[in-house]
């Protein structure tokens, strides 16, 4: 496998096609996309990194996960994209990455590189309000779990 950089709009169609529960990403909040192929060539998996949606987040210094997405049966593939996307925030100079991952699902993937649980959030919420209308997704109705990635102490991240 190997990972390669796509076009946002690649990924989105992407993630049209392949994610379990979440839409494309809005490209605003968008800072940079990577696709991971298979030894053929084809592209098997995308994830893209960006600015924290919730807004109290987003201080200049964190970066967001915004989107995963592997087809099935390629082992460790979801693990390569959440590392690489973190080592490049960091060599970026981004000092905190995070994601979010339902309760219900195993994130053995962000385990097993080092990320640990930062939150837990039991109040699902919608970004929807009415000075600021926003389409809703079945997600938003879950709990969910913060993850944060741990910076590389050593400068040659």
């Amino acid at each position: 496998m190997k990972i390669v950089p796509i076009r946002t709009k690649e990924a989105n169609l992407f993630i049209a096609n392949f994610h379990r529960h979440n839409r494309p990403i809005d490209h605003r909040s968008h800072r940079f996309t990577l696709g991971l192929q298979n030894d053929d060539g084809m592209l098997i998996g995308v994830a893209v990194a960006g600015l924290p949606i919730a807004r109290k987040l987003d201080d200049g210094k964190t970066l967001e996960i915004l989107r995963v997405c592997v087809k099935e049966g390629y082992k460790n593939a979801n693990s390569m994209l959440y590392g690489r996307l973190a080592r490049i925030a960091f060599l970026m100079g981004y000092e905190k990455v995070i994601t979010y991952t339902l309760q219900k699902e195993c994130a053995s993937s962000l385990k097993a590189v080092g990320a640990v649980v930062e939150a837990t959030l039991n109040q699902p919420n919608t970004w929807d309000r009415t000075s600021r209308r926003r389409k809703g997704q079945l997600v938003y109705s879950e709990k969910k779990l913060r993850w944060c990635f741990q910076k590389p102490k050593e400068a040659g991240v």
